[in-house]
């Protein structure tokens, strides 16, 4: 290693310290020993880690070291560890009590987030809790300068810099990312001082800084942190410190992690560092005080390790799962055949997923763990589904895995402790997992073996409920394969996903399992991937603390940038220049912890965009290989945007958004070969001749067969063994199924799967005498929706718009042959239903007229549209002849501009439908593969500038790139389509396409009849009214015996001349929304769900519009207050904002007549507050309903548009009281820096959201304009009307006023002028002072490790 190490100078020890178990490797002079002990066992000792070192340096010393002896260092070389500390302490929310300091008009910025809720249909709306206790506004701002989205592309400049002498004083200056800051407020030390130790005198001790754009202007977050530590405060995160990365959001929350996590970590590595005699770390060594000071390092979240003195809570969430991901990316991945791997970390709650190809870790840098968002290098472990301790269901016809997990306490069945049935169960009783090789440490006195009565019980009691239910009989192991099956199915869905959504093919991998229970379900997720081998490494089961053994040490250093890219010239010459100061920063912090200039190498890194996107890429420094310049980064960015969004932007500027340097200390080399090395080179031979430990029926599909059961350590380098067989050592059990072979090699055990011919003994057999089969009906459940959902991933990936990319605003789903739908992925939950009337009305319409590769688009209202920049594309499959028509795949997605009198194409005051916009009713656009570009440039920028005060689309680039997006989205359905019909045959797919409709249409039916018991067979009314006074009236009629209802809309008010009129599909849409919410459960959300409902719509009203009516509002208002006419006459939760607030602002456009003038468009929704229910309190700050779009960050914001966010909080006091309170609504206030066209689509204005049961109404929402205008004189008014000359301009006074703009309005802002949107809040539930209810609020996927996948997909299709 570096210059401090001595050959062999003692016991080099490895640890991963587990939420169950605690892995320790120990090696020395070429032995490993490994140790596996309980993470929590206090009856025998307090910190497992030291009982762990103490039992690995009493194997090699020869002798018995007593508990409680300090250990000896000189005996010790180093010690490596990972540790779940950090990732409990948040958790359990055990953290340190931490106060943040932010900008005033923030104070609620952590509390609201990005505004979306992280499960669209659950009403009782779950938001993670703040780490913090207090909050400090400190009275400062800065604002950036210039904007991106400036057509004149402006930049100004500024001599004094960002942290310099000049800083202090100048009103713009250069920021550390290149951009002008202009300091608006500087903050005052004596108010500082007095806020900070108020705070400190309610004994908060550690205190978290992030102040707005401090990342780029970091002088007042430093100013505040000298003060602080004067005050005496014991820990200190300044956010410009620990990650100077753009967005407000992510920064606080990451500072505040460390805050909170931190001061827990020093704690425990201060106890730690108690049990040794001689000191720990880097510093230790060099002073080689007493006895020999020990290397000791912790594993960070990003790979890398880092000295104990070092080890910070931000860096330390993901510390052990790190570890794994080194260890197989270091075993498992060969630099010269490079072969890229998946890990498959499968564990007792959840399975961890990773990817590791191209010689060099996946880093992401912003995700979310325990519900709280991080910014900071990490590797990308995304956590899915199930695990061995998911527990087994059976409920609505399908059988359903996790998320629920049984635990440790009382773990599976088997376990002894009356758990319920799980996946391990389900292992256990089918022969996939041997008791004799499993540890006894169960039952009372903690020595017996798993229970395999206790497991067929529970798999007993499931099968009894399958075969009543569904009028089977099916057997005990049918069942409980049929479990297996569904845990494979939903664990390869996202896994299948992850690698695509980073354009990468899954079945051109490795599989690398580890983990206690990978070795059972390798061959499964191997096979439904598409991989041809299997890797399970000799230490699978410890592999996280081998990992460890095996890191490196690294440095990582990041500074912010904003310079254009350009190959040659200065701009290059200033990136060079920051790189090499940050690669000195980087060596001269790894040679203080000893190593050595020829130890360090560099990655050196630049994080890229195209202007005008938000979707930014870590490129690496390009070393002159693969066609690629040396440093010529713009051709690496090009290429590897090519290659993960499908397209590149070749007419845009490329911006570089941060600077990064990896520097890495390289310690222990991997001596062992590769396992390509050890392929080419292994002999061999049969196993078939050793004698097998044992024998064993285990059950693979078709039937139990005898399977020989061998000691891994009885197997010889060479041996290759047949499936069926499992392979077993004290920590693992790998099965080896029918069709595969293992091979034993010194590292590893090889699995190869053959490529199986294809099962047609489901396909296209007699349809009339087939029965539902259950397995395969969940099966098909999940198929459907993973086609939908890679549909959508699809479209995200290579979408180019803001609104699409990123806000996430669209929908894809997959249609039967007559429209209806089968399977729908939505972000939003108003495109539900909607879609199905847009397909049915086109299918019939083109009847006979299509062929492949032909695509269709409309967005207008009387074709089952929304509102127009609601675009919908939709693309035949066909069966094999081309003659027949099977299936549908559309998307749906809102385009910022489509044209109309505004820019956003969201006008207030629209009373006619060409008013919104391009409208269209139905054309072909593409013709088999053919994009026609030509027509829908006249479609979309042409055709509305026609009409008078109107214009085309702002942004036809946009317009155009994301329909290309939508068609990919579409082909990718089709492809799926038709390889789930090879798979399974035309009719079988088709027969569960029609099935599980029937299973979404039978849970309604049975919700109905609970609904009408509950009623007592009355009927079900309620009204609710528009702000212009129109009612929306609904009386539901429950038929209780049949489970049908209509739901009848009769005395809703008429159609309306203004744009709050909803096509019919949008009722349709909130509908299906509100019964979904209902059940409460994940159930398939299809045609059937209507099914039972016979909807009366009257014609002529504002839900049933005539075809050139103007609907904007309808989509995002109108449907709001239709769900809130279901829910009251459910009586199942007071009202929520009612309300979307869609603001828009922006100038430009090709009015008829006008010369056309460059410009931008920009368009938000707004959170308000949630209804309070029978056993939930309202949520502030949310989106509700049918919307749950993100707000833009508020960094962001203000670099790309002239605006000043004055404030973004919560608007205490506006949500209705009760015995459970409804949530706040928000306070938004935007200053506006150049005059711009200002538009608010707004409602609740008037009519207060409701309370239930007793419970008070919310307050209703406020738009108001903040204007400079002249001061009134009456004197000089009288002049001036009898014509005398009045003073010089620059003597008028300006005042500040105050104006109502009501729900709907539109005006001309200038430079100075300032909009405040004061959102209505969620209605109150029962009678104030009444007894509060609460429901257990926990969520079962709080403590997943999310990756780069559900940071995308946050408010994503989640049950």
């Amino acid at each position: 290693m570096g210059s401090t190490s001595t050959q062999e100078r003692g016991i080099r020890i490895a640890i991963d310290r587990g939420g169950t178990f605690t892995d320790c490797v120990g090696t020395l002079n070429g032995e490993d020993v490994v140790i596996k002990l309980l993470s929590e066992d206090p009856a025998n000792y307090e910190d497992a880690p030291l009982e762990g070192i103490r039992r690995i340096m009493s194997h090699f010393l020869d002798r018995d070291i007593p508990r409680g002896e300090p250990l000896d260092t000189s005996k010790i070389d180093s010690i490596r560890m990972g540790t779940t500390v950090a990732t409990n302490a948040l958790l359990e929310r055990k953290g340190e009590r931490i106060a943040v300091v932010v900008t005033k008009g923030f104070k609620d910025c952590l509390a609201i987030g990005n505004q979306s809720r992280p499960k669209i249909f659950d009403l009782a709306i779950r938001k993670p809790d703040v780490l913090y206790e207090e909050v400090i506004e400190i009275d400062e701002r800065v604002t950036l300068e210039d904007y991106a989205e400036d057509p004149q592309r402006y930049l100004t400049k500024a001599d004094a810099k960002a942290g310099g002498e000049g800083s202090a004083k100048a009103d713009v200056v250069m920021g550390l990312s290149g951009e002008a800051v202009r300091v608006l407020r500087r903050p005052e030390d004596e108010g500082i001082r007095l806020q900070l130790k108020a705070i400190h005198d309610k004994g908060i001790r550690s205190v978290a800084v992030c102040l707005m754009h401090g990342y780029t202007f970091p002088d007042h977050e430093a100013l505040i942190g000298r003060i602080a530590k004067e005050v005496g405060f014991q820990h200190i995160s300044l956010s410009h410190e620990l990650m100077p990365m753009i967005k407000l959001v992510s920064r606080a929350t990451s500072v505040c992690a460390d805050a909170y996590l931190t001061p827990a970590i020093k704690k425990y590595i201060s106890g730690f560092q108690k049990g040794f005699e001689g000191g720990l770390g880097t510093r230790s060594v060099l002073d080689e005080q007493g006895s020999k000071g020990a290397r000791c390092e912790f594993m960070q979240s990003d790979g890398g390790l880092v000295d104990v003195e070092k080890f910070t809570g931000l860096k330390a969430i993901l510390s052990g799962p790190a570890g794994g991901v080194v260890g197989y990316a270091i075993t498992s991945y060969d630099d010269e055949t490079k072969v890229p791997v998946i890990g498959f970390d499968m564990g007792g709650t959840s399975t961890d997923v990773s990817r590791y190809g191209e010689g060099r870790y996946e880093h992401v840098f912003e995700t979310t763990t325990a519900g709280v968002t991080i910014q900071s290098p990490q590797l990308d472990i995304n956590t899915v589904a199930a695990g061995g301790g998911s527990r087994l269901f059976f409920k609505n016809g399908l059988f359903v895995v996790g998320p629920e997990s049984a635990g440790a306490h009382p773990g599976p069945a088997c376990y002894r402790k009356g758990g319920p049935a799980t996946v391990t169960d389900a292992n256990l009783f089918l022969g996939r997992l041997l008791p004799e090789f499993f540890p006894k440490i169960f039952g009372k006195n903690e020595d017996e073996g798993l229970d395999v009565e206790a497991s067929k019980k529970v798999i007993q009691e499931l099968t009894d409920q399958v075969n009543k239910e569904t009028g089977k009989n099916m057997t005990l192991d049918e069942v409980a394969y049929g479990f297996l099956t569904i845990a494979n199915e939903a664990m390869t869905r996202p896994i299948r996903s992850i690698t695509e959504a980073k354009g990468h093919d899954s079945s051109k991998h490795r599989l690398a399992t580890f983990g206690g229970a990978g070795g059972q379900h390798a061959v499964a997720i191997a096979e439904a991937l598409g991989i041809k081998q299997i890797l399970v490494h000799r230490y699978s089961s410890v592999l996280s603390a081998y990992g460890m053994a095996l890191a490196d040490v690294v440095d990582e250093r990041q500074e912010p940038e904003s310079k254009v890219w350009q190959a040659e010239g200065e701009a290059v010459n200033e990136l060079k220049s920051k790189m090499d100061k940050l690669k000195d920063k980087s060596r001269q912090a790894l040679e203080d912890q000893g190593f050595t200039d020829e130890d360090i190498v560099f990655e050196e890194y630049l994080n890229m965009r195209y202007r005008g996107t938000e979707s930014a890429l870590m490129i690496i420094k390009p070393t002159g290989d693969n066609n690629t310049k040396e440093w010529d980064f713009g051709e690496a960015f090009v290429q590897h945007h090519r290659y993960e969004f499908g397209f590149t932007l070749d007419e845009r500027d490329i911006i570089v958004d941060d600077v990064r340097v990896r520097g890495i200390g390289k310690s222990f080399r991997y001596q062992d070969e590769t396992v390509d090395k050890q392929l080419k080179s292994v002999k061999r031979h049969s196993a078939e001749g050793k004698s097998a430990h044992g024998q064993s029926q285990v059950y693979f599909e078709g039937g139990r067969l005898d399977t020989p059961i061998y000691k891994l350590k009885d197997l010889s380098i060479g041996d290759e063994i047949k499936g069926p067989a499992m392979l077993a050592d004290g920590t693992q059990t790998i099965v080896v199924t029918p069709k595969t072979k293992a091979l034993i090699l010194k590292t590893h055990v090889i699995i190869d799967l053959q490529q199986e011919g294809k099962d047609d003994s489901q396909k296209d057999s007699d349809m009339s005498k087939r029965e539902v089969d259950p397995i395969l009906l969940s099966i098909f459940g999940h198929r459907f929706m993973a086609i939908a959902e890679q549909m959508g991933r699809a479209l995200q990936k290579t979408s180019v718009s803001t609104n699409v990319k990123e806000r996430l605003d669209f929908s894809c789903a997959i249609f039967d042959a007559g429209g209806g739908l089968v399977a729908n992925a939505p972000h939003l939950p108003v495109h539900l239903g909607s879609m199905s009337t847009c397909v049915r009305t086109q299918a019939k319409i083109w009847e006979g007229k299509l062929k492949k590769g032909d695509v269709i688009i409309s967005n207008h209202p009387s074709y089952g549209g929304t509102h127009l920049p609601d675009i919908t594309l939709l693309m035949p499959a066909f069966n094999e002849k081309g003659d027949k028509i099977l299936f549908y795949a559309a998307s749906r997605a809102h385009h910022a501009d489509i044209g109309g009198i505004t820019a956003g194409s969201m006008p207030p005051h629209s009373r006619e439908l060409f008013q919104e916009g391009a409208a269209i009713k139905s054309e072909k656009i593409v013709s088999e593969g053919k994009f026609n570009e030509k027509r829908i440039t006249e479609l979309l920028y042409n055709e509305p500038a026609q009409y008078p005060g109107c214009s085309g689309t702002r942004c036809l680039a946009d317009n155009i790139n994301d329909l290309r997006a939508q068609v990919s989205a579409n082909q990718k359905g089709i492809s799926l389509i038709e390889g789930l019909i090879d798979e399974y045959g035309e009719d079988t797919v088709q027969f569960y396409m029609v099935n599980i409709q029937k299973n979404a249409e039978k849970c309604v039916r049975e919700l109905l009849k609970k609904v009408s018991k509950k009623f007592e067979g009355k009927d079900l009314s309620a009204v609710d009214f528009m702000d212009d006074g129109s009612p929306i009236r609904l009386r539901v009629t429950i038929d209780a015996e049949k489970g049908e209802a209509i739901f009848d809309f009769d005395g809703t008010g008429p159609e309306v001349y203004g744009n709050v009129n909803a096509p019919e599909a949008v009722t349709y849409s909130a509908i299906i929304y509100c019964l979904r919410c209902l059940i409460s459960e994940d159930i398939p959300l299809n045609q059937g769900c209507l099914r039972p409902i016979n909807v009366k719509i009257p014609p002529k009203s504002l839900l049933s519009p005539s075809t050139g009516a103007a609907v904007v509002g309808g989509n995002v208002l109108t449907s709001q207050r239709v769900t809130d006419v279901i829910f009251k006459a459910f009586q199942a939760c007071a009202a929520s904002q009612g309300d979307c607030n869609n603001l828009t602002f922006g100038f430009g456009g090709n009015v008829t007549g006008e010369k056309e003038v460059k410009g931008f468009g920009y368009y938000e929704t707004i959170a308000g507050g949630s209804g309070a229910g029978p056993d939930w309190e309202g949520t502030s700050g949310v989106h509700t309903h049918m919307t749950n779009t993100r707000i833009t960050d508020s960094e962001v914001f203000e670099r790309r548009y002239p605006v000043l966010l004055r404030e973004f909080s919560l608007r205490k006091g506006s949500g209705g009281k009760g015995q459970h309170n409804g949530g706040d609504g928000v306070v938004r206030d935007i200053e506006f820096r150049i005059p711009v066209q200002v538009s608010i689509l707004s409602e609740r204005r008037v009519y207060r959201p409701y309370g239930l049961a007793g419970g008070e109404d919310a307050q209703c929402g406020l738009n108001i304009w903040v204007r400079r205008v002249a001061k009134s004189d009456p004197e000089k008014d009288l002049a001036a009307a009898q014509g005398h000359a009045t003073s010089d301009s620059a003597d008028v006074e300006y005042e500040e006023r105050y104006i109502n703009m009501g729900a709907k309005n539109s005006a001309p802002f200038k430079a100075g002028d300032r909009i405040i949107i004061n959102t209505p809040g969620g209605g109150g539930w029962g009678k104030v002072g009444e007894k509060k209810v609460q429901r257990d609020m926990k969520d079962h996927t709080d403590s997943w490790k999310r990756g780069s996948h559900a940071n995308r997909e946050e408010t994503a299709l989640q049950a």
